[in-house]
């Protein structure tokens, strides 16, 4: 029982404490970014957005209080978009809860 808790313990040091299970509910946000938002905006930690004027998903939280973007992409994504050609996206409460769930998601790796 003793070797058994040792390996168990040993295998845990060995594990980045980046590697913890991402939720649910971040995986699906950022598949949704990816599926909608990529072809414009940097949507991962890294990277240039692929269009001019496009902010990074990374720095939104910089820009905005995430938390009140949730009725934005519920009605029809228009924030800062005035005059663009933005195409409008309406996304479930459900689905907006993952989006921002990613962002943040993002704000916390930068932090890291």
């Amino acid at each position: 029982m003793r070797a058994w808790l040792m390996t168990l313990w040993v295998v845990a040091l060995a594990v980045p404490a980046g590697a913890q299970k991402v939720p649910e509910e971040v995986r699906a946000g950022r598949a949704l970014a990816e599926k909608n938002c990529a072809p414009c905006h940097a949507v991962g930690p890294t990277g240039a957005s692929k269009r001019r004027g496009a902010p990074p998903f990374r720095v939104l939280n910089r820009r905005y209080d995430v938390d009140n973007l949730q009725e934005a992409f519920v009605e029809g994504i228009a924030v800062g978009h005035r005059g663009s050609d933005m195409p409008e996206f309406e996304f479930s409460p459900e689905r907006t809860d993952a989006i921002i769930a990613y962002i943040k998601s993002l704000d916390r790796k930068r932090r890291q």
